[in-house]
């Protein structure tokens, strides 16, 4: 973690000359920062979406508070806060070579594509679907009935054999043919002589 000059951002001289007492500082956490962690935390949620890092970018914060309150004890606990939390923040965005996108309060403002498929895509879905419903029509009923029953409502070849009375093996054969059948279809090729 880098260090930073705190002495501009508490309001404080440069050359403190000596290391405050560390009683002294755990005494003005607890009285001046600790009563601010609601608004901290506030804050954090409304700059920084991503919930899972956000009490680690809160001991983040307040370890380089501590630090910086060891050399010398800030004028505004507030102030000097809420300006390292932004700079916490700054410096962990940078770190990430990729931006996660829950890192990011208001999608919207940046004019990102939604996840919804485009209305060309949505068309084009459409199609393939009536392309394919329609070469499903075409197979002979048996053919289409089994298919159906296995690809579309996911029955087992049991169960498709008990509904239609047939044997398992004849089922697995419908099936298969009429995949045969329906690809042949789909992919242009014209189905020969049907079984």
């Amino acid at each position: 973690m880098e260090t930073r000059d705190y002495s501009r951002i508490g309001g404080q001289p440069e050359d403190a000359a000596q290391m405050v007492p560390a009683p002294e500082v755990e005494l003005w956490f607890v009285r001046e920062v600790l009563p601010l962690e609601a608004s901290l935390m506030r804050f954090l949620r409304s700059s920084f979406r991503n919930a899972g890092e956000l009490a680690d970018l809160r001991q983040d914060i307040y370890a380089e508070l501590i630090e910086a309150a060891k050399r010398e004890i800030p004028a505004s606990a507030k102030s000097f806060l809420f300006t390292l939390a932004r700079h916490t923040m700054i410096d962990r965005m940078r770190r990430l070579r990729v931006v996660p996108m829950d890192t990011i309060s208001d999608l919207e403002k940046l004019g990102l594509a939604s996840e919804a498929p485009s209305a060309d895509r949505v068309v084009i879905a459409r199609e393939e679907l009536r392309h394919l419903r329609a070469a499903i029509d075409r197979l002979p009923p048996r053919y289409r009935e089994t298919v159906v029953m296995a690809r579309i409502d996911g029955l087992s070849g049991r169960e498709i054999a008990l509904r239609l009375n047939l044997d398992e093996s004849t089922v697995s054969h419908y099936i298969k043919k009429g995949l045969q059948l329906l690809a042949d279809t789909l992919y242009g090729e014209l189905p020969g002589e049907l079984a």
